[in-house]
Parts: structure tokens; sequence; C-alpha cells
């Protein structure tokens, strides 16, 4: 299994990507063909309360390599990750690993 993850810096204002990523960014990555499941997180505080590295992460998994290019190749792959560009203002971190069990 392959694991596709998009960590999101702090934005210039949360609320503008929060609501831009409810109504507009997680339903569009929604519809990628392919996807065995996602997980999306909101990072809170440290556990000392210090500010988190990162402030989302979002988590894609695949069957394999294979699925994942064709996934992302896919027209609703590329308005996923061409859309980006329109809230993500603290801009994005993106890491494909093996998953190991």
């Amino acid at each position: 299994m392959i694991k596709l993850t998009v960590l999101y810096g702090h934005p210039l204002k949360s609320e503008d990507f929060e609501s831009y990523y409810a109504t507009t960014h997680r339903p569009l990555a929604g519809k990628i063909p392919g996807v065995n499941r996602m997980e999306l997180t909101q990072f809170v505080g440290g556990p000392d309360g210090s500010k988190p590295p990162f402030y989302r992460m979002a988590e894609l998994y695949f069957a394999d390599e294979k699925q994942m290019q064709a996934s992302l190749g896919s027209p609703e792959g590329q308005e996923t990750v061409a859309d980006l560009n329109n809230f993500a203002t603290g801009g994005v971190t993106i890491a494909v690993g093996i998953v190991q069990r």
C-alpha cells in the first residue's frame, strides 16, 4: 500500500483556509478515483502547548504506486492538485511512502 501525505503550513487566515477546504477542496479530493482511504487531520498544540509545525495533514492511501499515479493523473486528481494554489497560503509539503505493517 502507498500513502500520499500532504502537510499544510499555517495559512495566512485560518478562517479562509477552513471555509475553502470544506466547501471546495475536500469535495474535489473526494472525487479522485482509486483512493482506498483518506484521513484528514487538523493539528493542535504539542504536549508542551507549542504551536505544531504544520496546520493540517491529508493522507491518501492507494493500492500501489501504479494506482497512485493513475489516480493523480486522472482529471479529478489533476484538478485537486492544481487547486492547492487557490487556498494553501502556508505552503504544502508532499511525501509518498510505503505503508509497513
